[in-house]
């Protein structure tokens, strides 16, 4: 059996190249502002002979949580796909080296090592075009029965449904946690990856599949399909897999904090205090690392998503998404831990 984790992601494994820009760049290579897109391996080299000096580290969302929870003392590992190439060298030793466990062997051929090429303008929105390239190569091979069976919370990356392989690796995972009696977490991570999969994330929360999940208010309004902010939390309040046992929910909102869903109750959390945002990029996936790491912890699911909220604060207030300063220390200064 492996060693006890408090968290295990299953995600996309992607280097991350993130650079300031304007709009007037994003216009001129015809990039939506905001969004996150799809390119191929032609259109990523050209995007990266043209774009500015970038900070290089390993990202992917998933794997932003798993660091995040482990920078917060949570024991956490990490399974994802790359190459046998320098950037996916790179993403290996940058993840073993914030001490998360990453153990899936790298592929020896087939696509390079994914990458997500994120340019941040000057109001602190980030705008994403990636190259899937090795992670979407993640099969259910990759998934480790013992390591699945040892941790208290398997979370799963939406980004990664679009796969046939991957989704069977999510499936093959969701199985092993529930019957060594974990928890299953699921994060929607993009409105255009809800409104791809929207009956397939439905059918996941219905059927049982997953316990917890994470969730900004413009991809739970994608997957009721409502414009209304109220009316897309009242249906998550409502929702019973077919055990008739309720979702825990946990949604961000921005400036205006998160909600945790739970029991038919809704309760508010405020946004910790920002002093300038430099940089949106993972304030979601840091908000989910605290959650997790609080409730590894014991904590209740509100103090738990006071800590996510501490998390996503600190990383959106400097370029990239890994955190600059000491999580603990900061959660003990505003009394969360």
């Amino acid at each position: 059996m492996s060693a006890p984790l408090d968290l295990l992601v299953l995600g996309n494994a992607i280097v991350d190249l993130i650079a300031r820009t304007d709009e007037k760049f994003l216009e001129q290579q015809g990039v939506p502002k905001g969004a996150m897109q799809l390119i191929d391996e032609d259109r990523a080299e050209s995007l990266f002979s043209v774009m500015g000096p970038a900070t290089i580290v390993s990202g992917g969302s998933g794997a932003n949580t798993a660091v995040g929870a482990a920078l917060l003392g949570a024991k956490t590992g990490f399974i994802g796909k790359v190459r046998d190439d320098e950037l996916g060298g790179l993403f290996a030793h940058d993840l073993k080296a914030t001490g998360v466990s990453f153990a899936v062997p790298a592929a020896s051929e087939g696509a390079a090592t994914a990458r997500c090429f994120i340019l941040v303008t000057p109001d602190g929105e980030r705008t994403m075009n990636t190259y899937l390239g090795a992670c979407q190569g993640l099969s259910p091979a990759d998934v480790d029965e013992a390591t699945v069976a040892s941790a208290r919370t398997v979370y799963l990356e939406g980004y990664l449904w679009d796969p046939p392989a991957a989704k069977e690796a999510f499936r093959k995972a969701a199985k092993i946690a529930h019957n060594a009696g974990n928890a299953v977490a699921l994060t929607l991570s993009d409105a255009f990856c809800v409104g791809r999969y929207r009956e397939e994330f439905l059918g996941l929360i219905r059927d049982g599949s997953i316990d917890i999940l994470f969730a900004n208010i413009g991809e739970l309004k994608s997957l009721y399909e409502t414009d209304d902010e109220e009316a897309a939390l009242k249906a998550l309040r409502d929702e019973r897999n077919q055990r008739g046992m309720h979702l825990l929910g946990l949604v961000t909102r921005s400036a205006e904090g998160a909600m945790v869903v739970k029991g038919g109750e809704i309760r508010s959390i405020e946004a910790s205090p920002v002093h300038e945002v430099m940089d949106t990029t993972g304030a979601g996936d840091l908000f989910a690392a605290g959650f997790l790491a609080g409730h590894a912890r014991g904590l209740d699911n509100v103090s738990s998503a006071r800590l996510g909220a501490l998390a996503a604060a600190e990383v959106i207030q400097h370029i990239g998404a890994r955190p600059q300063h000491d999580l603990v220390a900061l959660a003990k200064a505003r009394g969360l831990l």
